[in-house]
């Protein structure tokens, strides 16, 4: 993403700000846009977008607000970002609009949101010693249709999940038409069957990924977006090596 160090110069609360290859729209938001699965990259001039927690207020409201733009259309039942002790939620914006939004939690005593169907697949990994975390509330602006936004939200997600707090596995809840994008983009596999997710009143499948593969995949594609041509997952959008300690020190001062 960012190969000049002097673009990650952080001010404020500030993860990281990111030249970004994609138009913001002037006209108002459409609710009938593709979601996340569908996006497709739009090149203009390069302005940037920054990435900061979700942790006041304003920013909880212009996230909430994102997921529901983007999920509600469908009929899926959301709702709002809130402060809880075994999750962060981490904000895109840009020109004060939100432009993207992703949920981290983390595996307690209070468990995780996909226990509520899933528990007994969890309970196996938690008894194998594995360490558990799930991404939720993921979205990005249907107007916007940026592969940098997600790759970029997933990123930092995955340095604060496994660099820092040191878990092994991501969970994630699709739905069944959502399978493939993330088998093929990301490297996830299914891990149990499709269930009714009262959460947001439709259908889900529980999906994993060893939190190991995606450092391997990271090592191998981040910072060099040139492969994206031949190599069709979203880990070329990530960030380079001497990024992820920039990114890695602002999150352990910001946590």
């Amino acid at each position: 993403m960012v190969t000049d160090s002097k673009k990650n110069v952080l001010s404020g609360d500030t993860i990281i700000r990111v030249p970004m290859g994609f138009e913001l729209p002037t006209s108002p938001l459409s609710h009938d846009k593709p979601d996340i699965p569908n996006t497709l990259e739009r090149v203009v001039d390069r302005k940037e977008f920054k990435i900061r927690l979700a942790d006041t207020q304003g920013r909880r409201s212009s996230a909430s607000m994102l997921i529901k733009k983007m999920y509600s259309w469908r009929g899926y039942q959301t709702s709002s970002v809130d402060e809880q002790h075994n999750r962060i939620t981490l904000v895109a914006s840009a020109d004060d609009r939100a432009i993207g939004t992703i949920t981290i939690g983390f595996d307690s005593q209070i468990g995780l949101l996909a226990d509520d169907l899933y528990k007994d697949e969890l309970n196996q990994l938690r008894s194998q010693g594995r360490r558990l975390c799930e991404f939720t509330k993921l979205a990005v602006d249907g107007e916007i249709k940026s592969k940098q936004v997600l790759a970029a939200l997933f990123h930092i997600a995955f340095i604060y999940s496994f660099d820092i707090q040191e878990f092994t596995d991501l969970l994630i809840e699709v739905n069944p038409r959502h399978v493939k994008y993330y088998e093929k983009m990301l490297g996830f596999a299914s891990w149990a069957e499709t269930r009714v997710n009262r959460r947001v009143n439709a259908p889900a499948v529980l999906l994993r990924l060893e939190l190991g593969y995606v450092r391997s995949q990271i090592a191998k594609f981040g910072g060099k977006p040139e492969l994206a041509a031949g190599e069709k997952s979203l880990y070329p959008y990530a960030f380079s090596a001497s990024e992820e300690v920039g990114i890695a020190n602002r999150l352990s001062n910001l946590s």
